[in-house]
């Protein structure tokens, strides 16, 4: 007879949810002895990296259409556009709101240059776009409160 092993799943390979609220009845009661200590490090960790990857998708957005906005001519697609710049900004300065810290993040050139080279390879794989030089170097202001303020388009 051959004998096989299950290896029984735990509550968070389960049920996220489920976990997320034990844990955090847990912690709330203070018994911290019978707290998942493993999986609660890295679902925190989680939450961090998710943060710093909505901030860089949202610069990605952002960027995109202002350099749509500054170079495609295109006075019907301006509003659109610049609907959502606005909305990206705002979206932005929630987040860097709520997690101030994460402005060292976003200021940083490392991080500008990769949102910016994203920017660029959404645009140019775009073919409405073909015939558009955009440039391979941000030519204006980029720190943070300037791209989030500046209608670099005026």
């Amino acid at each position: 007879m051959t004998q096989t092993t299950t290896q029984k799943k735990s509550l968070y390979e389960q049920d996220l949810n489920l976990w997320l609220e034990r844990s955090i009845a847990q912690l709330k009661s203070g018994k911290l002895e019978d707290i998942d200590v493993a999986n609660l490090i890295e679902e925190l960790a989680g939450l961090a990296a998710r943060d710093r990857r909505e901030l860089k998708n949202r610069l990605t957005t952002l960027l995109e259409h202002l350099l749509k906005r500054c170079y495609v001519k295109s006075e019907y697609d301006y509003a659109g556009w610049q609907v959502t710049i606005a909305r990206t900004r705002i979206e932005i300065e929630n987040i860097l709101e709520q997690s101030p810290s994460l402005k060292n993040y976003i200021n940083s050139p490392e991080l500008f240059q990769n949102a910016l080279q994203n920017s660029l390879r959404i645009l140019r794989a775009n073919s409405d776009y073909k015939s558009i030089e955009f440039p391979d170097s941000w030519q204006f202001e980029s720190d943070i409160d300037s791209v989030l303020n500046i209608d670099f388009w005026d």
